[in-house]
């Protein structure tokens, strides 16, 4: 999919700015805090950003990163719903993209989620255009209400493409989209396999599927707690982490190449790699941030390289490279194998554990930082102020990895 410039909106069209060498600006007229990389594109390098404005009309802003020119292109569309609070893009479909937004109902405000379908054209006629905004394909509204008021996220499959999972309240409802509409298939009724009534169970803050276990199971996040349940039997929790934070967990991810290896952040400003298997404590740690971590992502190409922002407005990018994939010893491997040539030289590409860099571009809090799917080196960021900005792994820990 070619994300080609074009914005009806003259505005948008030079709302981009070079800071230096390794990081470019794209700001938005409004407060912001949902990203996700276009995961179904493969060629291009491309993210969706959504506004948070309780002003009418909220935007949702698809940007390709033009790496030779130094530039960003951008389209724009609008989320006439509410503002929104969580995006996913779907990886296997380039033009599906799921939003997670308020809407006001009385004096009562639900939050809810639905499915958006871009355009096939991105690059319409502006003359024929009925607004300022490019339109959409499709807007579904998932039905939600039945299960709760408030929408966490909606996960899209990572191999099953019409399967998606919604986190509401303290539920987590398997969901199938179809032609006429999308329906609940499977539901995890509390927030964990303690006894006692729904309704006073924890609600859920995120979850997200595994990578692995045959894409059986849901991880999901409940004050400090951490808890995976088999979608096939929904009523058991398969594995769970108590206190795994201090104080709530905000956000985890799992490591795409090492199975039950997961990283978790949370307002006690820690960043904690777990394995499932030894639940008692995390393998890796740091400490690095000075207030609440939003959002932790492993690199999916090198998986020592860890992403993670905060409140305390900073990136960091982080090495934990002593529990990664590509480490030179696995524990239990026999030492004595004394690998030589290229498989040698392949364990060998590893950084110093801890922290690398810190990128302290932002002037407010960053609720996202996401490696772009494309590029191993890429990733961006986006602060509330609606402050987006494209950074690279400097060059000096890129030729250590790769040379």
């Amino acid at each position: 999919m070619r994300c080609t410039y074009f914005s009806a909106k003259s505005k948008h069209s030079n709302n981009f700015g070079k800071m230096d060498e390794n990081s470019l600006i794209y700001g938005l007229e409004l407060q912001a805090r949902a990203l996700t990389p276009q995961y179904g594109e493969s060629n291009d390098v491309c993210f969706f950003i959504a506004t948070n404005s309780l002003k009418p009309t909220n935007q949702v802003h698809l940007i390709q990163y033009e790496e030779e020119q130094g530039t960003v292109q951008s389209k724009v569309f609008e989320h006439a719903l509410g503002e929104v609070w969580k995006l996913n893009s779907c990886p296997h479909n380039a033009r599906l993209l799921a939003s997670v937004y308020n809407v006001q109902k009385g004096a009562q405000v639900l939050t809810q989620s639905a499915l958006f379908t871009l355009p096939e054209d991105l690059n319409p006629d502006p003359e024929q255009l009925k607004s300022e905004y490019l339109p959409w394909a499709q807007v579904e509204v998932l039905d939600t209400e039945a299960l709760g008021e408030r929408v966490k996220t909606i996960e899209f499959h990572p191999s099953q493409e019409q399967i998606l999972a919604c986190v509401v309240d303290n539920k987590v409802a398997v969901m199938q989209r179809a032609e006429a509409s999308t329906r609940v298939v499977a539901e995890v009724p509390t927030g964990g396999s303690s006894s006692g009534s729904a309704k006073h169970t924890a609600h859920f803050t995120t979850g997200k599927w595994s990578h692995h276990h045959q894409g059986h199971q849901f991880l999901t996040l409940q004050d400090g707690n951490l808890s995976a349940f088999d979608v096939r039997d929904t009523q058991h929790c398969a594995w769970s982490i108590s206190d795994a934070h201090g104080q709530m967990v905000r956000d985890l991810d799992c490591n795409p190449n090492k199975q039950c290896h997961l990283v978790t952040g949370g307002d006690d400003g820690y960043l904690r790699i777990w394995d499932c298997r030894m639940p008692k404590a995390p393998v890796f740690e740091r400490s690095d941030h000075s207030h609440w971590v939003w959002s932790v992502r492993f690199n999916t190409f090198h998986d020592q390289l860890l992403l993670s922002s905060s409140s305390d407005c900073k990136v960091l990018l982080t090495c934990a490279g002593s529990v990664s994939s590509e480490t030179q010893a696995q524990p239990g491997l026999d030492d004595s194998a004394n690998f030589s040539g290229p498989e040698a030289e392949e364990r060998r590409k590893l950084l110093p554990d801890g922290l690398l860099q810190t990128f302290d571009q932002h002037e407010d809090s960053v609720y996202c930082a996401e490696w772009s799917n494309v590029d191993p080196w890429i990733f961006a960021s986006l602060s509330y102020d609606g402050r987006v900005i494209i950074s690279k792994v400097p060059k000096q820990y890129k030729y250590q990895i790769i040379f």
